[in-house]
């Protein structure tokens, strides 16, 4: 393998991770705590588009378990949008054979 071959890898990789970034912006997961009574929808790039909370779990005198649900939720969303990140960039140093890596010929860890 030469160094043209490289650096063409290295390029091909960049424009499959910046296409993954623009995917994980565009899409969404959701997680919910409480039983439903908050919802939270975050983007794979980890920003929060909203935050839904059931107008039945509002008693002013439980404003801190709703406080508490709320963070459940938005830590649970972060969660699944990290793993989501992980996974979508994994494909795609997997997919090149990155060196020390299973899949580029002629360098170790294949």
């Amino acid at each position: 393998m030469n160094i043209g071959q490289i650096a063409k890898m290295a390029q091909q990789m960049q424009t499959q991770m910046a296409q993954a970034q623009q995917e994980l912006r565009e899409t969404t997961l959701e997680a919910t705590a409480g039983g439903g009574a908050v919802r939270v929808v975050i983007t794979g790039a980890q920003e929060l588009r909203s935050v839904e909370i059931d107008p039945g779990a509002v008693d002013p005198a439980e404003v801190e378990m709703l406080q508490d649900l709320v963070l459940t939720a938005v830590n649970e969303a972060i969660g699944r949008s990290k793993e989501l990140a992980e996974q979508r960039m994994a494909g795609i140093a997997g997919g090149l054979g990155l060196p020390g890596m299973p899949g580029l010929p002629g360098l170790p860890g294949r």
